[in-house]
Parts: structure tokens; C-alpha cells; sequence
């Protein structure tokens, strides 16, 4: 560990203790700290240090050091702003990334600490307070950036306008927003944010805003002023062309000795063996420079490593836009860690020790003592009162799990969860595409081929996952609750791959030894999972169920919890309450409860540590001419969600990949492949598993469990426009907004529905698809209720699978005749659940029919009705027996509550 000197400066004894933003600047060869109020006020003749802490909710704390050099700024507050940056990591324990930023060049993440933007002021920092008087000075800026602004004064001279970019004419009276022809949606958009921000701090609010587009000007009056300051309207000359950039250099390793020399390794292939604990090393990319800093080294070397850099930067005569990183080994990031061959992917256990010692210091210097720090909050974010479907996958194959069976997953299988709940005013709708570990790949595609036609035919766009054995969210489990997962499975395609490999069949026989594992966070929330049968699947931290013929034994595991104890009795009750098992402890197993697992053998003992979970990291994709681009964003907000782009929130055990209305891409199963592909760049994603869970979002239609990582703001959401539209139009208090959120979803209209082409399920007139196994006409009578949440197995119509009312437009149509594509597949409006004229509240001339004719799964189905509406060909006296209730009350219930209550008497 490096040495602190005794002359560290006071200044950072109480550093990092809160996470946040904290900024000094440098004074007359001194540190003094900068107020609240004046972050992002940079002076171009001074020198600033900043530091960012991070505590994330589980794992140690993370330390971001930049120093800031203006371009006026003296050589001497460079470089002590260089060295009190060493200082700081020094004080936070040498567990910082510090980074060098040069005026003008500022790093993304840099910027995104000081939104909207940072705008540079000529002149000196000075901590004394003074006023300023006199005439308002014009200023001209150009802005640069789609998702932090570089914001640059420039003269205000016609000559400073160009195609390329876009500008901002700041007057006394008026903001001019000048947009080249050329420029981005996003750049303007982005502009306008700096817009809002001068108007606000400059002109209190209180200043008139006019948007110019390069090349329109007729009958604009705000088009004749703003070339009025200008002396007259001129053309802007074109712009030369651009030269080609030269071919980038190979990147270079260098070791600097304690002379500050910098000598190169000689080496094309790097790896991580080359780096020694007691050095320094450069890795030269050109653009970007890291200087890596073994921990075994000293404070003074560092300094002389840090200064040898810079000193080469200068005399190799590198361009300003060269990045400077400084990382401490341990927390290398992840693009210098792509740079070397085979470089391990796990933490070391001691570093994250001491960042949980770390964290627990911090807690305790703000008056909270800490034995443990607290578990991962375990609440779902998302509504589990709502309705359930599960579809086992047969290839083409789809089957309706009953709902004694919808909780019962085997591993050799694929199933389709569809989830319905009540969102914001609306029913929103998830599904989940359930991947087993041991599913072939036939089912594997089909289930993802159901997935999207099922989630395309749905007028919400809802969200959908596809998630993988073992590597479930969270809410996945909440919102099934109690889910046991057998080995083996029952799919033509599992069966058939076993045959032909000769495999034995492990699927779970009550009359064979079976070996459960217990787990979860609360009884709403538990899974017992079927592992090998042998000593070995044991494992101290949890609780098993050991089936034979003769008994059941209940494992209790010696560092299990009263909760753990607690679900093991919930889920013997729940595999079979006929059993009556036999309670074993760890430590005092009779010889018949080893016998039964294949004689005593090692498990594992050792208290399970969960690995730290960073904060989510959102990234932008790109896509140009089929290259594939990623760029990250932080310290995100909603307003980083830009309608035309497609972006990525990696929260490391699960992604979400929202997509804009104006995006390109407008297939769900192209959005997925994107995700799939980002989990295969190592380069940002190290460490990601493959089968982690990924949900496809559509903008408009946002479920909780993706807005909590953001402070969402629902109001601005349904505006028209692109992204420069939509904040013009809230800037001028205008907005112009969708009626009842019926936005565009995504879809995808010309790609076959299954991979050899055909349709996923044949759709018969009476609108129930074809299954695999016949459904039971008793079926929709074996409903099981919780509170609110109601399971149901009703039949699906796969391609409109939560049919609503026709819009208002089709209200007057005739019924449609038996057999046609619209007695099927009426189309959906969630704000409207049944247009008044149609209603037919009193059952006046509408025909009836009994309620064991309109069932879903009736034996002797009516024909030729809409089958969205089967209540209402209910008698006025049926439907109060059945429905508890008139019609006139049921039609002012709200919408969800509709469904439900027609859903649980097999009306939907």
C-alpha cells in the first residue's frame, strides 16, 4: 500500500465519507472548497480537483478522481493538481480511477456530473464573494453531443456558424437555438437543455426562446432577427472536406522506472503476469493512456510515474483529446482489462473484503453501528396481484398448463409465462419465455418464435424476457410465488434427444430417490429445485427434501435461517401434504439418510458470500452500415431515454433493452439478438453470464420494475414528436399530447412466426388454439385464488391474446360472421372496455345464449359472436347469478377488474 505523508492535505480527512460530488479548486498554491452552488462554474485560468463517490447497494464503495486543467490555467496549478489528486486516492486507501481533463476535451462521464452542462468562465476562480454589474454580454456557444453536452464559447462572428453542429446566440432579451442542416435530432435536443439552463441561471427564467433551422427563413420574423445581429443574412460557406484519419498505432506497454524513464516491454501480446505489484506501467492506445499503479508501490513513485506521462504527452506532441486514466491494480476498468489476454473475470476476494470494510467505516463515521452490512432488498417491483397463463413448448406445439400444473417446471422443457397486472391507469402485460438447462434447441427457438408473435399481437407492446434455468429474476419467482422445478421433461424434443443419445431418463418419478433443494426470500416467494440425488448437491447454507419409497427426511443445513426452516415446511406441504417427514440437522444424519444418497460424501460448508452488484450502467447502441456500437451513458436520467435510439441498462444479473418509437429496428426478435450480441462484447460486459435474463421494453410502455432504476416522471411521456420536438415543445410550455396512451407499439410485421416459416398455432374458429394435449371442459372450474391473483387456464387466441373492445371507429360494423378474421381477432383499445352503444346493458335485442355455451372451453362452443364480448349474450339473470352483479355496475368497474372477474368465470 502506498505511503501517506504527514503533510496530506486537511482538506481531505472527511473526503469521500458521502457519496456524491465534492470540488476544490486550486487558489494561491492551495486547496479550497468550492460550494454546492458552484459546481460546474469553471474558470479557463484555474485548476480543479473532483471527486465522485458512489456506494452501491452491495459491495465496496467507488472513488472517481478528475482533475480539471483550463486552458489558461498556470503550469504550477497543473501540476499540483496532478499531485493532490495522488493525495486524495492516498486518502480514500488508494481505492480510486483518477482521470485528467483538459478543457474542451472533457471526458463523457466527466460531463455528465455537471448536467445539462458545464459552460467554462474566462477569467480566475477566486473564493472571495463579489459583484457583477454592468452591460449583459452577448455570448455565442456551439454544443456538441447526443447525450452530455460539450458546450464551447466561440466568437460571435458569422464566420463562427457552420452545417455541422449546433449553436446557441445568448442575448439580453432572447436565446436563438441556431440547428445546422447537418446536425443530429438528438444534438438539438440536447442543446435545448443548455437552452433551458442558461434561461434559467442567466435571465431568471424570464427571456423569450426561438429555435433557427440552417437554410428555412421564409416569413420567420425570429429568422430576420437573429440575422439582423449578424449585420444581414449570408450564406455559411461549406465546409472543406474531411481528411483522412491515418492508421491508428499499435498500442504499446511501457514500464516507468523510479528515474521516471519509460521503457517499452517489447511485446506485442500483453498479459496480465506482466504487470509487477511494485511498478508502474503506461499502456499507450493513442487516443486514450492508462498509467497502471501496482499496489506495492509508493506514493512518490506514483508522482514521478503520473509526471514521467505527462511529460511524454507533451513531447510526443499528442493531440488535447487525449485521455489520461490512472488505475490502481485491483480496479482496473473493463476497456483496459480487454487490452490483455485471458485477464480473470472474478474479484479477488481480498479486495472485496476491504471494500466491505470500507463501506463499514463509512456507515459507522455517520453514527450507524454495523455488525453485517444489511441483505439486498428482496421487495418486487411490480404488482404480483395479477393474472397468470403458462404454456409448456412442444416445438409448434403450444399446451395450456391447468393451474394445479402452471407452478411445475421440468428442466428438459421451454415454457411462456404470460403475466397481466394493473399498471399506471392500464393493465400492462410481461412475458417470460422460461429457458430449461436442459432443453434442446428446437424448443429453445420456438419458445422465443411463441414468445414474440404473442407479445407482437398485443396492442400494449408489452415487455418480454428471456430468462434461463438458474439464472431467474427475482420477480420471476414473485409474481409465480411457489415454483418446484423437476428434473428431466416431457417435450417430444427432450424425449426424442435422450433416445438418441442414450441418455438416462432423469425425469422426476415419485417412486424413485429425489433430492430437493429449498430456497427463496419469503413464502410468497419460494422454489424447491431438484438436484442429483448424491452428498455432494448438499450444502450447508440451505434446506433439502430427500424422497424414497420408504420416508422423507427434511435437511436442515447448520447456517441455514428460522426463514429458510420455515419454507421447507411450506414446501413439504406444498409437493405432497400427505407426507410426513422425518426432520434431520446437520451433523446428526442417521446411516439410512447417506444410504439413500450413495453412501456420506463432501459438500460444501462455508457460508455463501454473494458477489458485490455494481450500480446499472445504461448504453447506447448503435447500428451504422451493420457496425455495431456501444456507448456508455452515466449518471443517466429519463431524459437519456431518446426516442430514436435503442439503449441498454445492464444491471449485471439481468439487461433491459429499451427501444424508441423512432428507433430503426421494429422487430422484437432483432431487439433480443441485439442483447444477445451485447452480452458477447467482452469488452464492456466482462464477466456477464450469457443466460442472464433479457427484457425488451418499448417506449410508452415501461413496466415498474424498469422505471425504478430512474426518477420517472409519467407526465411528459405520451408528447408527439422526436426528442427535439417533445423538449422544444415543454421548453415553450406547449406540449401536444397523445390521447389514452395509444402510441405505436413495436412490431414485427413481415418476419415468419416460427423458424421454418409457418405459424405458431393453427387459430379455429371458435378462438382456441391448437394444443398438444386436449383441455378439459372441467378445467376452468379449477381455479385457485389468492387475495386478488387469480391463475387462470383459460384457452388462448395466440395472435391476439388480451382482445379488447373495437375502437370507436368500428363500433357501428356489423357483427362479423362466423369463421372470419375479425370474429377472432378483434382489434384491442385499452382505454375504452366496451363502446357504450354496444354495451347493451339491459340485454336489449342482442340474443343470449346459456353461460355453458360462451365458456372458453366449452364443449358445445356458440358460434358466430364476438368473442371478446361473451358477457354480454348473457341474460340480464345469468349474468347477476354469475357475475355477483348488474351489468350496468360491472361496465363501470375499471378495466383490469373486468378482465379478472371474466377471466376467473372462464369469459376471456
Amino acid at each position: 500500500m502506498p505511503i501517506v505523508t504527514k503533510d496530506m492535505d486537511s482538506a481531505f480527512q472527511t473526503a469521500g465519507a458521502n457519496p456524491g460530488l465534492e470540488v476544490w479548486c486550486i487558489e494561491n498554491q492551495r486547496l479550497v472548497s468550492v460550494s454546492n452552488s458552484s459546481h460546474g462554474k469553471f474558470y479557463t485560468g484555474s485548476a480543479y480537483l473532483v471527486l465522485n463517490a458512489v456506494f452501491p447497494k452491495i459491495g465496496p464503495p467507488q472513488y472517481d478522481i478528475h482533475y480539471w486543467l483550463g486552458n489558461e490555467a498556470k503550469k504550477v496549478d497543473s501540476s499540483l493538481a496532478s499531485d493532490k489528486a495522488l493525495d486524495l486516492d492516498a486518502a480514500l486507501g488508494s481505492c480510486s480511477v483518477q482521470y485528467r481533463e483538459i478543457q474542451g476535451q472533457e471526458s463523457q462521464k466527466f460531463l455528465s456530473y455537471f448536467r445539462p452542462c458545464l459552460i467554462p468562465i474566462e477569467g480566475v476562480f477566486t473564493s472571495k464573494q463579489g459583484n457583477l454589474n454592468g452591460e449583459y454580454q452577448v455570448s455565442m456557444y456551439t454544443c456538441k453531443g447526443d447525450y452530455v453536452v460539450h458546450v464551447k464559447e466561440v466568437p460571435f462572428l458569422r464566420s463562427s456558424l457552420n452545417h455541422e453542429d449546433v449553436f446557441i446566440l445568448d442575448t439580453a432579451l432572447k436565446i436563438f437555438l441556431f440547428s445546422g442542416c447537418n446536425s443530429t435530432i438528438q444534438e438539438r435536443a440536447k442543446a435545448l437543455e443548455v437552452v433551458q439552463y442558461i434561461k434559467e441561471n442567466k435571465h431568471g427564467g424570464k427571456c423569450e426562446v426561438a429555435t433557427i433551422e440552417d437554410g428555412k427563413f421564409v416569413g420567420d420574423s425570429d429568422v430576420g432577427e437573429f440575422w439582423s445581429l449578424f449585420g444581414g443574412y449570408a450564406p455559411i460557406p461549406r465546409d472543406s472536406p474531411c481528411v483522412q484519419e491515418s492508421e491508428t498505432p499499435p498500442v504499446k506497454l511501457f514500464w516507468i522506472n523510479l528515474q521516471g524513464k519509460l521503457c517499452e516491454t517489447g511485446s506485442n501480446a500483453f498479459s496480465k503476469e506482466m504487470l509487477e505489484t511494485e511498478k508502474c506501467y503506461m499502456l499507450d492506445c493513442d487516443g486514450e493512456i492508462f498509467v497502471w499503479m501496482g499496489r506495492q508501490t509508493f506514493l512518490t513513485e506514483r508522482r514521478t510515474a503520473i509526471r514521467a506521462v505527462e511529460e511524454f504527452v507533451r513531447n510526443e506532441g499528442r493531440s488535447n483529446k487525449t485521455h489520461l486514466t490512472f488505475l490502481s491494480e485491483g480496479l482496473e476498468s473493463t476497456i483496459f482489462r480487454s487490452y490483455f489476454t485471458n485477464w480473470p473475470k472474478t474479484v479477488e476476494p481480498r479486495l472485496y473484503e476491504e471494500g466491505k470494510e470500507k463501506v463499514a467505516a463509512i456507515f459507522k463515521h455517520q453514527g450507524y453501528e454495523v455488525k453485517e452490512l444489511p441483505e439486498e432488498d428482496n421487495e418486487p417491483s411490480i404488482d404480483c396481484t395479477g393474472t397468470i397463463k403458462v404454456w409448456r413448448v412442444d416445438g409448434d406445439e403450444l399446451s395450456l398448463l391447468s393451474v394445479t400444473e402452471l407452478t411445475k417446471l421440468y428442466s428438459g422443457d421451454c415454457y411462456i409465462v404470460q403475466y397481466t397486472f394493473p399498471g399506471n391507469g392500464r393493465d400492462e402485460t410481461l412475458f417470460y419465455a422460461w429457458l430449461g438447462s436442459k432443453c434442446v434447441t428446437e424448443d429453445k427457438a420456438a419458445a422465443i418464435s411463441h414468445m414474440s408473435t404473442m407479445a407482437d399481437s398485443i396492442r400494449t407492446s408489452p415487455a418480454m424476457a428471456q430468462i434461463h434455468e438458474g439464472k431467474e429474476p427475482a420477480q420471476f419467482f414473485s409474481i409465480l410465488q411457489r415454483v418446484i422445478i423437476f428434473k428431466g421433461g416431457t417435450s417430444s424434443g427432450y424425449r426424442k434427444f435422450i433416445e438418441e443419445k442414450g441418455i438416462v431418463d432423469e425425469t422426476y418419478n415419485k417412486n424413485l430417490v429425489t433430492l430437493f433443494r429449498v430456497q427463496g426470500t419469503s413464502p410468497d416467494n419460494m422454489q424447491a429445485i431438484q438436484v442429483d440425488q448424491v452428498s455432494t448437491s448438499l450444502n450447508s447454507s440451505y434446506c433439502y427434501i430427500l424422497q424414497n419409497k420408504a420416508s422423507i427426511y427434511t435437511w436442515i443445513g447448520s447456517l441455514s435461517s428460522a426463514r429458510d426452516h420455515n419454507l421447507l415446511d411450506r414446501m413439504v406441504e406444498l409437493l405432497n401434504p400427505t407426507w410426513l417427514p422425518v426432520s434431520v440437522r446437520e451433523g446428526n444424519e442417521p446411516d439410512i439418510f447417506w444410504d439413500a444418497l450413495g453412501g456420506k460424501a463432501e459438500y460444501p460448508k462455508g457460508k455463501e458470500i454473494q458477489g458485490f452488484i455494481d450500480d446499472p450502467h445504461l448504453f447506447a447502441l448503435k447500428i451504422a452500415r451493420g457496425d455495431f456500437k456501444v456507448k456508455e451513458i452515466y449518471n443517466y436520467t429519463q431524459d437519456d431515454l431518446i426516442t430514436e435510439d435503442i439503449l441498454l441498462l445492464d444491471c449485471q444479473r439481468e439487461i433491459y433493452v429499451w427501444v424508441g418509437l423512432h428507433s430503426a429496428i421494429k422487430s422484437k426478435q432483432e431487439v433480443l439478438h441485439l442483447g444477445l450480441k451485447f452480452l458477447e462484447m467482452d469488452v464492456l460486459v466482462e464477466g456477464l453470464s450469457m443466460n442472464i435474463p433479457i427484457y425488451i421494453v418499448t417506449e410508452g410502455h415501461e413496466p415498474p420494475f424498469f422505471t425504478r432504476f430512474f426518477s420517472w416522471d409519467h407526465s411528459n411521456e405520451n408528447i408527439v414528436g422526436n426528442s427535439f420536438e417533445r423538449k422544444l415543445a415543454i421548453l415553450k410550455g406547449k406540449p401536444k399530447t397523445l390521447e389514452g396512451h395509444n402510441r405505436t407499439p413495436l412490431k414485427a410485421n413481415s418476419r415468419p412466426s416460427t423458424p421454418n416459416g409457418h405459424r405458431n398455432i393453427s387459430v379455429f374458429s371458435n378462438g382456441r388454439g391448437r394444443s398438444s394435449s386436449p383441455i378439459l371442459s372441467s378445467a376452468g372450474s379449477d381455479l385457485r385464488q389468492s387475495g386478488d391473483r387469480l391463475l387462470s387456464s383459460s384457452t388462448p387466441v395466440v395472435k391476439k391474446l388480451l382482445e379488447g373492445s373495437p375502437s370507436h371507429g368500428s363500433a357501428e360494423k356489423t357483427m362479423p360472421q362466423s369463421g372470419s378474421p375479425a370474429t377472432e381477432l378483434s382489434s384491442s383499445d385499452e382505454t375504452v372496455s366496451f363502446p357504450q352503444k354496444d354495451r347493451n346493458v339491459d340485454g336489449e335485442n342482442m340474443a343470449t345464449y346459456p353461460y355453458e355455451r360462451l365458456r372458453v372451453v366449452s364443449a358445445n362452443p356458440v358460434t358466430g359472436i364476438d368473442l371478446t364480448k361473451r358477457e354480454v349474450y348473457l341474460s340480464n339473470e345469468e349474468f347477476r347469478e354469475k357475475f355477483g352483479m348488474p351489468k350496468s355496475a360491472f361496465y363501470k368497474l375499471p378495466r383490469w377488474k373486468q378482465n379478472k372477474l371474466k377471466m376467473s368465470l372462464d369469459l376471456f
